[in-house]
């Protein structure tokens, strides 16, 4: 599974940051820095995609 999809659920309210954490294998600890780092954002143009197939 895509570890930015992954991210974009939790910040959407779809998992909890234990469930995070748990599906990219790492601590609920380190899910802080990642979802905070712009480099897991999912772009823009694949949300939009998205919603416009969807």
């Amino acid at each position: 599974m895509d570890k930015r999809k992954v991210i974009t659920a939790y910040r959407r309210g779809f998992i909890t940051m234990q469930e995070c954490a748990q599906i990219l294998g790492i601590d609920s600890l380190q899910i802080v820095g990642i979802v905070e780092d712009p480099q897991w954002r999912e772009p823009a143009r694949a949300l939009h995609k998205q919603s416009a197939n969807g």
